[in-house]
């Protein structure tokens, strides 16, 4: 059987820049299995599955899923899903609001107008978890505890994706940073789930930033929407932006690595009662072929794909 996918680049205009996503956008007849094995295949940050919505008022279920693990949200798939669900006609091209079904509950989308609009999520409910110590951070990075922001301490923050939030001096610290496997798996030894670990550092414009996910199997990821909404929430917290109601900055991320992108944040509402959007837009780079043998499909062993 053939599967259709699209491959878009997520918070860019510009193709080959952003993050790179894969979307199945009618995945019906793929078991989890075989989901799995296909984003291991493709092997970029990301690989989402669309299929029926199972409860009222959303337009689609998507199962979102790295090449190691399924995640119960991510930001870049949501916004990416969207973008082609719209472009299929699966969505309405007019409608400039609908809801995803993720693992973690209802997404709510919202479209600016437009003939490239902006596609924004708004971060699902975030929790703030416990604090590191500052020179094991440093230490995980490849840095020194000096290299790290005064006054902000490492703490995990959460929108379903857990996050340890690592703030640093400046653009180049940001720059520097590098995996040390040893380090950060000690780190994070004591945490139940897959943790990511972000740094930046404050802006101008909001902050220019990088996220390592080396447990998820993404050494470092161009674009992390889901991180986002808490890395507003954590800067809030720590008097790095303002609290406003309708403050906005733009996360820089994935520079580093060649794949410049632009994440937007809007506040709405003030300090205990905040809802956070984070927004991009999306450039269209590819529509492929997957061809499975019918034992892959139940089996998840056997397969090959057609472009």
């Amino acid at each position: 059987m053939d599967w259709e996918y699209h491959v878009v680049d997520v918070f860019t205009q510009t193709q080959l820049e952003g993050n790179p996503l894969a979307v199945f956008p009618d995945a019906r007849g793929l078991n989890a299995e075989t989901m799995q094995r296909i984003a291991g295949e493709l092997n970029l940050s990301e690989t989402t599955f669309v299929l029926p919505a199972e409860t009222d008022g959303a337009a689609a279920r998507v199962r979102i899923f790295t090449p190691q693990y399924e995640m119960v949200f991510a930001g870049h798939p949501t916004i990416g899903t969207a973008f082609v669900l719209r472009e299929r006609g699966l969505v309405a091209r007019d409608a400039d609001a609908f809801v995803l079904e993720e693992k973690v509950g209802p997404v709510r989308v919202r479209v600016d107008s437009g003939e490239n609009p902006m596609i924004w999520l708004e971060t699902p409910p975030i929790t703030f978890g416990g604090a590191f110590d500052r020179a094991q951070c440093a230490r995980s990075l490849g840095l020194t505890e000096s290299d790290l922001l005064d006054g902000v301490p490492c703490r995990l923050v959460t929108a379903g994706n857990p996050n340890v939030y690592v703030a640093l001096r400046d653009v180049a610290t940001v720059d520097r940073a590098a995996v040390d496997g040893a380090e950060m798996r000690k780190l994070l030894a004591a945490e139940p789930e897959p943790t990511c670990v972000f740094v930046f550092t404050p802006t101008r414009e909001g902050a220019y930033s990088r996220m390592f996910a080396p447990e998820h199997g993404v050494p470092e990821d161009p674009a992390t929407g889901s991180a986002t909404g808490p890395l507003a929430a954590f800067m809030m917290e720590y008097g790095l932006v303002a609290t406003a109601d309708g403050t906005r900055f733009v996360s820089e991320q994935g520079t580093k690595m060649g794949r410049r992108s632009l994440l937007h944040v809007l506040v709405r509402g003030e300090r205990g009662a905040t809802a956070i959007e984070v927004g991009g837009h999306v450039a269209p780079l590819a529509r492929a072929t997957l061809t499975l043998e019918s034992a892959a499909r139940a089996e998840g062993t056997k397969g090959h794909a057609r472009i």
